[in-house]
């Protein structure tokens, strides 16, 4: 056997790869991006793709979504891994894409894990994905609005996939015990125990999957719970991060902070962390938490909380333990308001219905001379040629001037907040009596 054999012989493939679909009539989950009626769906069956990125946690299909398009296309497929390329890897797909084009044919380039390639590394792809001389298929286990270049992410569509469900992991876990283990059979509780321990992940499922079958005694062809957690370390059916007990701990924790109860907010840190969560994942909910429950009654808690995130991202854990229960008690004693979490609802629920409003003609920017022959800019007020460094002209449309959103608290640092807000108010009272 060659080398070149080895790499493409199943038998040393591992389960999660040899299961992969290869079609999307086969592929599980994801229904709302790839499901029969879906756009990205009508695109790779027409194999007529435009750059997309795919955004999700790990194991939910991001990889398996670019292989089939691979599997569909005609144009150049073009596979290369941002934790193991790098500028030069790029410049050769970028040769590969003008030969290409002067053969009227496409190139595809599919970058895994884009979100660890630098800015520099991302600019080299720009100018070729701006001419369309590569279509670009990016996965990222990271936000894109934060990971990849804002010109590269303009020119691509985002598609988010979310973590599979339970009934989409029992599917997987079934179809791959038919196809590859016939013979082995499982009980329903050991089947949940998998499935809850893979955190929506099906590379996770699979790879649990073949590592017990692998344990399993001489001469036993069927898995039980009992095994199973004889198999299985203890710490894996603690706590799955994508079951129930994962919602039910960071609900505990966000309401323990939100009660600035301190003692409740570390115990819950600290069963999520030794449980082995993501701390990056508890961050983010800090990072929401300090702008839902807190606010503008402690603008700091916002920069805490960030702060927090880019701490776990630099040091991980378990050094970074302490610095999210500093986060954690900084944000649980800090005082609360969800004033601005209930005017942004209240704004999204009028902005859905009024969509069809246009922008009054006093806010618009008359650019060119046709602009202003439609009256743009007429009426407008520079707040900053006049006396109070504000005016009384409504920016709301029309419809909707009078209309309230942000109804500020008295607490913490938002009491200000809501003196400044009258103290406007009496001013634009003044400007209307003067004119």
């Amino acid at each position: 056997m060659t080398l070149f054999d080895y790499a493409d012989n199943d038998d040393f493939k591992p389960l999660a790869e040899k299961a992969r679909p290869k079609t999307l009539d086969d592929f599980v989950g994801q229904e709302d991006i790839v499901g029969k009626n879906s756009l990205l769906r009508k695109t790779i069956e027409n194999d007529n793709i435009s750059s997309m990125i795919f955004y999700g946690p790990p194991g939910v299909g991001k990889t398996t979504l670019a292989k089939i398009i691979a599997n569909k296309t005609s144009s150049d497929f073009n596979q290369i891994s941002a934790v193991e390329s790098g500028v030069k890897d790029i410049k050769q797909v970028e040769e590969i894409a003008k030969m290409n084009k002067l053969n009227n044919k496409r190139t595809i380039l599919f970058i895994d894990e884009i979100h660890r390639f630098n800015k520099s590394q991302q600019d080299t792809l720009l100018p070729y994905v701006e001419k369309g001389d590569i279509i670009l298929i990016g996965a990222t286990t990271e936000n894109p609005s934060f990971e990849v270049n804002s010109a590269l992410l303009s020119r691509s569509k985002v598609y988010v996939l979310h973590e599979l469900t339970f009934d989409n992991l029992k599917t997987i876990l079934d179809k791959t015990l038919k196809e590859f283990y016939p013979k082995i059979q499982i009980d329903e509780e050991a089947k949940v125990s998998i499935i809850n321990s893979s955190s929506g992940d099906a590379r996770s499922l699979l790879n649990t999957l073949e590592n017990v079958i692998k344990c399993l005694p001489k001469n036993k062809n069927k898995i039980t719970k009992e095994l199973l957690e004889k198999i299985m370390s203890e710490k894996t059916f603690i706590y799955d991060k994508n079951g129930e007990e994962h919602y039910n701990l960071i609900s505990a924790l966000h309401k323990s902070m939100r009660n600035s109860d301190v003692d409740a907010s570390l115990y819950y840190l600290a069963r999520m962390l030794e449980a082995g969560e993501d701390p990056l994942y508890i961050a983010r909910r800090l990072i929401r938490f300090s702008s839902e429950d807190i606010g503008l009654a402690n603008p700091s808690a916002l920069v805490q909380a960030t702060s927090t995130f880019n701490a776990c991202k630099y040091i991980g854990y378990p050094e970074c333990n302490v610095n999210l229960a500093q986060a954690v008690v900084y944000l649980a004693v800090s005082p609360k308001s969800n004033s601005l979490y209930t005017a942004y609802e209240s704004a999204k629920d009028i902005a859905k219905k009024t969509n069809e409003l246009k922008v009054p003609n006093r806010l618009r920017n008359a650019v060119t001379k046709l602009d202003k022959e439609m009256g743009y800019g007429d009426g407008y007020e520079y707040s900053q040629n006049y006396r109070y460094k504000m005016t009384d002209m409504d920016c709301l449309p029309d419809n909707l001037i009078g209309t309230k959103f942000y109804y500020p608290s008295e607490f913490g640092s938002e009491k200000n907040v809501k003196a400044r807000l009258e103290q406007i108010s009496k001013i634009k009272e003044t400007i209307r009596r003067e004119k």
